[in-house]
């Protein structure tokens, strides 16, 4: 299962609980002082953020867990992509004061891209000032995560009544709807668990609870309301409530072996989104994210797999690729049918190569544990594949022919948004930086290098990227180079003219030799989205399938194959401009080529032949990456931050009235209903109530920002928003694709980048 969420939403401390909890670490560790188990890299500890995924196998009751830490930063967006291909079940995180934020929604839409069966909200930080557990579940409704999310748990903020009315922040137990029970943390972090009463009139002589306590008159309407929820998709549940006998107290006597079949099969059918809360830094509501995990997360043998047999057929797919000094090459796999074992030979059916595997690893972190063999379902690590890069799919050798061993899909990296130069330091440091840059690509496929006139760009997600890029280069594989000016990746559309361009002409061994390739080219439609396999372009096949990115073709030897190749050259580079091509739509109609030459040359024939009609159709229009932005800053210096936007170049979406303010720039549907949705009290979170009333001048002071604006005129924002704010201005950023430019604007691109 992964853990994923928006940046500082709690992850890595989550992961630490977890950890603690299931008596892995003695001690957690703090992401503070840069002791955490996931966090290992210096950069990571430096920084106190996650930059890599870390996968730990945890073992808690009957279950284990492979368990994936995630960065939260979008510019490590393909460390989710890949940990989402492979996991079953996903932990989503939310920060209780903020609700929903940006990369929640990115890394929601990635777990629904790549079909995440089963996922859980766990309300975190609710012992922060300002947490509301009431105002979490209404922007899941808001933001349309799920139309459906359903709390198990409440939050008890305090076992004194007193600290209610004074508006105590913080959380010191929680009550189990569905297991009828309450947990309560004392101050060394230790919980104990207490049994509900299963009748009405016993609850308000609890020795845990004050008689006065304002949450016990409430227990019965949130466990009233948790069950008919349930029932509205069960119908065997609700007939097994309309039995029970028309009694305050019938609900209560539901027993927990009645309640979790139905719910389980619910959250395995996405139809609710159970909802669980606490506070990970103190550890409360660990256990409970570890029991829900176990009973309600898929496991392997919940979602479509291969019948499993002593001799079942091996498949896996790499979904991680890295690199150790002491180690090698670490090749992170999961194992989607029969048992992988030590020493044995395996087949890359997507690159067409046999890999011997050497050793075998479960990886807790950064220590490793060599073990003999890796059944099915596992996450484990290959030491010593040669070849094998993420996405690609591994077989027995014996079963390289068998049918369906493409079957497994392909991860794709995020498009770039920024590049810089990387210009060696002397003429011998070329040959290692070059090395070094191959390297770093195969660890993370979201790094794009490219040679453009003489120079080496390389491409990545972000200015933050790009940093660690930088550091990577020198401190792993101690390369001697200088970055060049970091600027934002343009791209270029399809020109207006007329394309004729068909055959390619050339001396093969002294003969003439045509090629012809007949493909239509012209620009996605209104509405038609281009496939990021093919960076926003799509390339069909003769029969209009889409064709796969050349690198995962299955049969590397076909014609097809080698015309990817060719066409996936050219759209890296536009003849008219230098930029990556974008938003055309390319079909190979067919190809004829003379039955003496060799197959190869299709390679060189499809990027001559379509770098000719682009040339023809001529200079097509110009697009830049935009990003949404959400700036928080307080009242007074709104205007000067507004017009410092709008100078440059951002459309201002909405200003909300305080720095959570539940508004989606990029939905049209609108929020999802509450009905039928158990909306908790505001009082649950006393805090809020406090923080609406006592300190309401204060709250009106912070201002939000929504906003949609070119990346180029925010590289230097931090910079910008700390003058016009007076330190106090806070912003968070998503990318939202690329736009076409104004003929000006494009005039400024061209002259940017020398091509004007």
């Amino acid at each position: 299962m992964a853990l994923v969420a928006h940046i500082d939403s709690g992850k890595t401390t989550l992961t630490e609980s977890i950890l603690y909890t299931s008596s892995y670490l003695a001690v957690p560790g703090s992401v503070d002082t840069g002791s955490t188990t996931t966090d290992f890299l210096p950069a990571e500890r430096e920084r106190g953020i996650t930059i890599q995924s870390a996968s730990i196998p945890v073992k808690w009751k009957d279950w284990t867990f492979n368990l994936v830490d995630t960065p939260g930063h979008a510019d490590f967006g393909m460390e989710v992509e890949s940990a989402s291909r492979v996991v079953d079940g996903a932990v989503v995180l939310i920060d209780s004061v903020e609700g929903v934020e940006a990369q929640t929604k990115g890394v929601w839409r990635q777990l629904d891209r790549y079909g995440v069966p089963t996922r859980i909200m766990f309300l975190n930080k609710l012992d922060r000032p300002g947490a509301s557990f009431r105002s979490s579940v209404l922007s899941l409704l808001s933001h349309r995560l799920h139309a459906k999310p359903t709390p198990l748990i409440l939050p008890i903020a305090s076992f004194e009544s007193n600290d209610y009315s004074r508006g105590e922040p913080g959380v010191q137990g929680l009550v189990d709807l569905v297991k009828w029970e309450i947990w309560k943390w004392d101050s060394e972090g230790q919980p104990s668990r207490h049994s509900l009463p299963r009748k009405v009139d016993e609850l308000g002589r609890l020795e845990i609870l004050p008689a006065s306590h304002p949450i016990i008159p409430h227990l019965v309407e949130a466990r009233t309301s948790l069950l008919e929820n349930i029932s509205m998709f069960s119908e065997d549940f609700m007939e097994s409530l309309l039995a029970l006998p028309s009694d305050p107290s019938a609900y209560l006597t539901v027993e927990t072996a009645s309640i979790m079949p139905h719910l389980r099969a619910l959250t395995l059918r996405n139809e609710i989104l159970p909802v669980l809360c606490g506070a990970a830094a103190k550890g409360i509501g660990t256990d409970l994210v570890l029991d829900y995990a176990g009973e309600l997360l898929a496991s392997p043998l919940d979602v479509p797999h291969d019948i499993q047999s002593s001799n079942a057929p091996l498949r896996m797919l790499a979904w991680k690729v890295s690199w150790d000094k002491r180690r090698g090459w670490l090749t992170f796999v999961r194992v989607y049918s029969g048992t992988l074992k030590r020493q044995s030979v395996i087949f890359n059916s997507t690159r067409n190569e046999r890999e011997r595997v050497s050793k075998l690893l479960l990886l807790y972190a950064s220590q490793a544990e060599e073990v003999e063999e890796l059944p099915f379902g596992s996450v484990g690590v290959i030491v010593g594949l040669k070849y094998t890069r993420t996405g690609d799919t591994l077989v027995s050798s014996g079963n390289q022919k068998a049918s369906g061993i493409s079957s497994l899909r392909d991860i794709t990296p995020p498009p770039a948004v920024m590049s810089t130069s990387i210009i060696p330091q002397s003429h011998a440091d070329l040959e290692p930086v070059q090395e070094a840059l191959k390297s770093l690509s195969r660890t993370d496929p979201s790094v794009r290098i490219e040679l453009q006139e003489g120079q080496i760009l390389v491409h990545g997600l972000g200015a933050l990227h790009l940093e660690i890029v930088e550091g990577r280069l020198r401190d792993e594989w101690n390369a001697h180079f200088e970055f060049g000016r970091r600027r934002v990746s343009y791209r270029e559309g399809l020109g207006s003219g007329s394309q004729e361009s068909q055959t390619w002409r050339t001396d093969i061994s002294g003969k003439p030799v045509v090629i012809s390739i007949d493909m239509e080219v012209q620009p996605l439609g209104d509405g038609e989205k281009g496939d990021p396999v093919w960076d926003d372009n799509v390339v069909l096949g003769p029969k209009g399938d889409p064709l796969p990115s050349p690198e995962s073709f299955p049969d590397q030897t076909h014609p097809l194959a080698h015309i990817a190749r060719g066409v996936s050259s050219t759209l890296s580079s536009s003849p008219n401009s230098s930029l990556p091509l974008s938003h055309l739509r390319i079909k190979i109609v067919g190809f004829r080529h003379p039955n003496d030459t060799p197959i190869h040359v299709l390679t060189g024939a499809s990027a001559v032949i379509l770098r000719n009609r682009l040339r023809e159709a001529g200079m097509g229009p110009v697009m830049e990456p935009y990003i949404r932005l959400k700036v928080t800053v307080n009242e007074d210096s709104l205007g000067k931050v507004v017009q410092d936007l709008t100078e440059n170049g951002a459309e201002i979406s909405d200003l909300g009235s305080d720095s959570n303010a539940a508004v989606d720039v990029d939905e049209e549907l609108g929020p999802f209903t509450s009905e039928g949705v158990y909306i908790p009290p505001d009082w649950l979170s006393p805090n809020t109530a406090s923080s609406q009333s006592g300190v309401k001048g204060a709250a009106r002071l912070r201002r939000s920002i929504h906003c949609l604006a070119p990346l180029s005129k925010m590289l230097d924002y931090s910079t910008r928003l700390r003058a016009l704010s007076g330190g106090h201005g806070q912003f968070e950023m998503m990318n939202a694709g690329f736009r076409e430019v104004s003929n000006s604007r494009q005039l400024e691109i061209l002259k940017e980048i020398g091509r004007a």
